[in-house]
């Protein structure tokens, strides 16, 4: 994943996205430093395979990571085109810094040193959070997403699963060199961690559904929606592919404390409506977090 966005030099967004790049960075670091590399797991990527060779030549993690970052970026420009940016150079580049400066300063010492577990989920967590805040600032730290996209390009693969098959590649090598079968469970431990808490970091903490209500009883169920959770539905003119009749459709947004109220509300007014809760990422615009707002922020 790369993001090409200017901002005016100096100007207020300017410094905020590269103040996140460098927190970004340092959170990045330290997670790999003080909970990864000390207990030799690999969440793939090229800080993976940049364990691997650490703890088998004795080579710098950060040293490593660069000397792969800066030519599979350079080939990912000629190959994608000018999708990174000056920020993922900066990111990668401060991520290497930090990483190979605090284990200067550490060594390989643990913070957790007999836990191999919840050295996963910190470690997961911290760097989820430096990843987190470089997506925020439009950038990243480099790694294996460069080589996907160039694997994409020429397979016609989907990104998702070229991915998953580099990452697993890398823990599946990790496991062999270090002759540790246990290396894949704490890996994919760290790389879920990792995941959620890079979600957690883009979308908050969010608690919004979207129900879709289908029902001939469609006015009754908007009106009670209306009066007593106070909030708006949208109707939508459907047909039913199985027997080919009309269907009505209430689509509600709302939150999920509110869900107990909808459901004995639609109960009331139909007890035969069709109701599905599906979880939303998201919610932009009136009544929820404003859609302004979030791209100012970003």
């Amino acid at each position: 994943m790369a993001f090409i966005v200017r901002y005016d030099p100096f100007s207020r967004p300017w410094f905020k996205a590269y103040a996140l790049i460098v927190v970004g960075a340092l959170f990045i670091a330290s997670g790999y430093a003080f909970f990864i590399t000390p207990h030799k797991i690999v969440p793939g990527g090229i800080y993976g395979i940049s364990i691997v060779l650490h703890h088998t030549f004795g080579t710098p993690v950060g040293m490593m990571a660069l000397t792969f970052n800066l030519p599979l970026t350079l080939v990912g420009i000629k190959v994608l085109g000018p999708r990174f940016g000056i920020k993922t150079f900066t990111g990668f580049m401060l991520t290497s810094l930090f990483m190979d400066l605090i284990s200067l300063w550490v060594g390989d010492m643990a913070l957790i040193p007999d836990d191999l577990i919840l050295s996963s989920v910190y470690g997961g967590a911290v760097i989820g959070l430096g990843v987190g805040f470089l997506f925020k600032a439009k950038a990243t730290c480099g790694g294996t997403d460069v080589m996907a996209m160039m694997l994409g390009k020429w397979t016609g693969r989907p990104l998702g699963q070229l991915m998953m098959t580099v990452d697993t590649i890398i823990v599946i090598m990790g496991s062999l060199v270090f002759l540790d079968w246990k290396i894949p469970m704490y890996s994919i431990i760290t790389i879920f961690v990792m995941g959620k808490t890079i979600d957690t970091v883009l979308q908050g903490w969010t608690h919004d559904k979207v129900a879709l209500i289908i029902s001939n009883r469609y006015e009754e169920i908007s009106n009670a929606i209306t009066d007593d959770i106070q909030r708006s539905s949208t109707l939508i003119h459907a047909n039913g592919m199985f027997a080919g009749a009309e269907r009505n459709i209430l689509y509600v947004v709302l939150n999920r404390n509110e869900i107990p109220v909808l459901e004995q509300r639609v109960h009331q007014a139909d007890p035969t409506a069709f109701v599905a809760i599906i979880n939303a990422d998201e919610i932009l615009g009136e009544g929820f977090k404003s859609l302004r707002d979030k791209v100012c922020d970003s």
